[in-house]
């Protein structure tokens, strides 16, 4: 099927062009329109649990209480009693457009000296928005941002609905440096790795083709399930990064058709997609079916990453198998030209296969010793603590970040800080204020008071001091939940706090369910490739040591610390419950991606060896004390992979770099994880482990139920099992 595919894309090879040409300008037409379909926001929340059902009934009559939006005021050498200075700020305040504005507080109205910063220098602004969707209240206060001004007087913008717009604008604009960043260090590197601008020119020309269609394939998704803000930003970069790893594959695999025998083009695009097009079709399915692991994920932002992802992924597998055997086919013996003279590293293959045989001569201690280091690396993330996003995902300068700073060190409250507890159920109101003072002697809690009555709903609002990602906002909510309400009645507790717990115990509890799904597709894909129970199994437990090792480093870098003055970050001793998640989806992925190139060659490498023995056999049939080591079918398979993918891990970790630059922190998370997973992954587990494993697992790693490993031939060694697509050769 596949080399009936190559020899399609070869022949009509001008069609195939054209088509792709004409989606490209479709795309950016269309496509772009997925900006204007997105749900907004970013949808972190479980929409079952406890936080999300208190805020839908606090979108009907009962009404919210806490503020969207604080406005600071910082008056510098002034202050706030000054006439002129209270003059200006009442007068801004007074001509702020009420349209969409549900309550708007001021010291001025409320005498409230809670309002004004204890060296009278500063006070502050509280608006609720009328609306309970965020992006709707994201809209509302992009329209009376600049009413707010005052001549001469610093205005910042605090509260969730500010944090969302300010982290909004910060990714988009994010993203585009990290594009404007990762492109031409793409470009340089994939002249590097091949030494010709036409080889480099066809792997990018498909990532472009795939970076457009993102959008259009984007936009057809948001069609039929809501698709979060962080999706586009995300998902795009990462189709382009895997067009281009597939591209490196194919285009490496027809540079060795031609070099073995191009007298025939088209049998050589033929025989490339064959092999390489092959792989690249199981590696994108396993890619994809990580992301569909997310879809366990109740979520909005979860959910529609797992759907754009696959998505994407399919696409720039199609883009693969379809435009690039065309353009092979036009560039021809072309594809080496255009030749820049650069200085080449000696056999690099070379040194990957001395190393491979080094780790197999002692395979059993090389794998304990490589297994012992990955879980030492890990070992840190058994400490971690888990937040979801909050303004410390912003730069320690962003408005959010500064107002909540300013709210705890110079004011006597942050008036953003409260959980808001939804009593339901009819009872009397001495109960609700007897529950009410239950409420507010739970450590953590400064007071409690009832807010709002309507029918048989109540509202019940308790300030606190605390970090709302810290384990003591953790304990707190706890602590509330477990208070019995009023007979006859349920409580339902909201707030930032609340918020937290009920997306960590969503996490914990989908994750193995998401585990399980992306295991046993995986299993069942490569066992239909490779025709073995074992080699599934193995590829399985070496990503997770990978990507253990890699995020022990996330909760080095991001909980405690390291490195944060590189990255440019301030650590506030917590990881985004969220991102990890979603590292696991894009790793796993790319890591069977590797697994799969190198058991593919692996495969060629023990069939070629296989009939080389039939050849030299006087009757044609392979004799086992004859046959090749099964070691050098390993290491010849590294050697020949190390170069696609060394290059394709260089080429990814450049794609996802450009997050690094961001000054959104669960960007930097997604990029230092995915670097570290991608590095790890092909150097320490790809080059080293591997060998090491497969040469202690010999022929028990080909095995099946029904094919018995064969038992050692003369002079000990076993003989190769049939090897699947492998034909003896006759006499």
């Amino acid at each position: 099927m596949f080399a009936a595919l190559g020899r399609f894309a070869a022949r009509r090879r001008r069609w195939v062009v054209v088509a792709a040409v004409a989606f490209a300008a479709f795309a950016g037409v269309w496509g772009t329109g997925v900006f204007g379909s997105l749900t907004g926001g970013a949808g972190f929340d479980d929409p079952r649990s406890e936080s999300v059902a208190a805020d839908r009934v606090l979108a009907g009559p009962l009404g919210r209480h806490t503020p969207d939006v604080v406005v600071l005021y910082d008056t510098g050498a002034r202050s706030v009693d000054d006439p002129s200075v209270a003059s200006a700020i009442r007068t801004a305040v007074d001509a702020v457009p009420r349209t969409g504005i549900a309550e708007l507080r001021t010291f001025w109205s409320t005498g409230d000296p809670a309002f004004v910063s204890r060296d009278r220098h500063a006070t502050y602004v509280t608006v609720r928005f009328a609306s309970s969707v965020d992006q709707e209240r994201v809209k509302a206060l992009r329209k009376v941002e600049p009413a707010f001004a005052v001549p001469g007087t610093t205005v910042r913008f605090g509260g969730v609905t500010a944090m969302t717009e300010q982290v909004n604008a910060r990714a988009g604009r994010d993203i585009a440096r990290a594009e404007s960043v990762s492109m031409p260090l793409l470009v340089v590197l994939l002249v590097v790795v091949f030494g010709s601008l036409v080889a480099a020119s066809l792997p990018l020309a498909v990532g472009g083709l795939v970076a457009l269609g993102s959008f259009a394939v984007l936009r057809a998704v948001t069609a039929v399930t809501d698709v979060s803000t962080f999706a586009v930003n995300v998902v795009t970069i990462l189709g382009l990064g895997l067009a281009i790893d597939y591209g490196l594959l194919m285009v490496t695999r027809f540079r060795d058709e031609l070099r073995a025998d191009g007298s025939d083009l088209d049998a050589a695009v033929a025989r490339t997609v064959a092999t390489a097009g092959r792989t690249v079709a199981v590696s994108g399915l396993l890619v994809a079916v990580s992301f569909a692991g997310l879809t366990v994920f109740p979520s909005r932002f979860l959910g529609s990453m797992g759907y754009a992802g696959a998505a994407v992924v399919v696409f720039a597998v199609a883009g693969s198998l379809t435009l690039l055997p065309a353009l092979l086919r036009f560039a021809g013996h072309r594809v080496n030209a255009l030749r820049v003279p650069l200085p080449r590293l000696r056999n690099p293959g070379e040194r990957w296969y001395r190393t491979a045989h080094l780790v197999m001569r002692r395979p059993l201690l090389s794998t304990v010793g490589l297994v012992a280091v990955l879980l030492a690396l890990g070992a840190p993330f058994l400490g971690v603590n888990w937040a979801r996003p909050g303004d410390w995902v912003l730069p320690a300068d962003a408005d959010a970040r500064t107002v909540t700073r300013q709210l705890g060190d110079r004011f006597t409250a942050d008036p953003a800080k409260q959980i808001t507890a939804v009593v339901e159920g009819a009872a009397d109101r001495s109960a609700l204020d007897a529950y009410a003072r239950d409420l507010a002697r739970v450590p953590g809690v400064r007071g409690a008071a009832v807010t709002g009555i309507r029918g048989n709903q109540t509202r019940i609002s308790l300030g606190y001091g605390f970090d709302p990602m810290s384990r003591q906002a953790a304990r707190t909510v706890r602590d509330l939940r477990a208070m019995a309400p009023p007979p006859g009645t349920k409580a339902l507790f909201t707030g930032m706090p609340a918020s937290r717990v009920d997306i960590v115990h969503m996490i914990g509890a989908r994750v193995p369910w998401m585990l399980a799904f992306v295991a046993l597709v995986t299993f069942a894909v490569l066992f239909g490739a490779f025709g073995s129970v074992v080699l599934p199994v193995k590829a399985l437990l070496l990503n997770l040591l990978s990507l253990s090792a890699a995020f022990g480093a996330v909760k080095l870098v991001f909980q405690d610390g390291w490195f944060s003055g590189v990255l440019g970050f301030t650590p506030v001793g917590v990881v985004d419950a969220d991102f990890p998640v979603l590292i696991v989806a894009i790793a796993f992925g790319l890591a069977v991606d590797y697994e799969v190139f190198l058991l593919a060659r692996i495969r060629e490498e023990r069939a070629r060896a296989a009939t080389s023995s039939a050849a030299a056999a006087p009757d044609g049939a392979a004799d086992p004390a004859r046959a090749a080591d099964p070691a050098e079918a390993i290491a010849a398979a590294v050697r020949r992979t190390s170069t696609v993918i060394t290059g394709a891990a260089l080429l990814m970790v450049v794609v996802v770099a450009g997050f690094l630059a961001s000054g959104i922190v669960f960007m930097q998370v997604i990029g230092v994880g995915l670097m570290l997973a991608v590095v790890v992954d092909a150097t320490v587990v790809r080059g080293l482990l591997v060998p090491a494993v497969m040469r202690l697992l010999g022929e028990w790693a080909w095995w099946s139920p029904g094919r018995r490993p064969p038992r050692a031939a003369a002079g000990g060694r076993a003989a190769p099992p049939a090897v699947p697509g492998s034909r003896p050769a006759r006499p």
